[in-house]
């Protein structure tokens, strides 16, 4: 059974930066890429980063590109999300999920497994 835990959300103030984990059991997970997404009520899920089985290639939406950082520590089954400069419309719960894929992946319907989600919600 594939399960995905993420953790590190919070409340925080414009400007301030938090990590994000999400820690995997019950896959290969140095076989898989990973990806973060994050939703707001009311909308759309949207990509935000993936990084690939090895950690050598990374993706990272436009809105984010810059602020946020994902990585992967293979020996920890851990894949995070530095998220610094945070803004206020970085509000949403974040999601880390697996595609099937060795490859950095950008659209939903390529994962197949999902986290709980965690929210992060920033102040101005």
């Amino acid at each position: 059974q594939v399960q995905l835990v993420e953790s590190g959300g919070g409340l925080v103030q414009a400007g301030d930066s938090l990590r994000l984990s999400c820690r995997a059991s019950g896959l290969t997970f140095g076989s898989y890429a990973m990806g973060w997404f994050r939703q707001a009520p009311g909308k759309e899920r949207e990509f935000v980063a993936s990084i690939s089985w090895s950690g050598g290639n990374t993706v990272h939406a436009d809105s984010v590109k810059g602020r946020f950082t994902v990585s992967r520590d293979n020996a920890k089954n851990t894949v995070y999300l530095q998220m610094n400069s945070l803004q206020p419309e970085d509000t949403d719960v974040y999601y880390c999920a697996a595609p099937l894929s060795r490859f950095i992946a950008t659209m939903k319907a390529d994962y197949k497994y999902w986290g709980q989600g965690t929210q992060v919600t920033v102040s101005s």
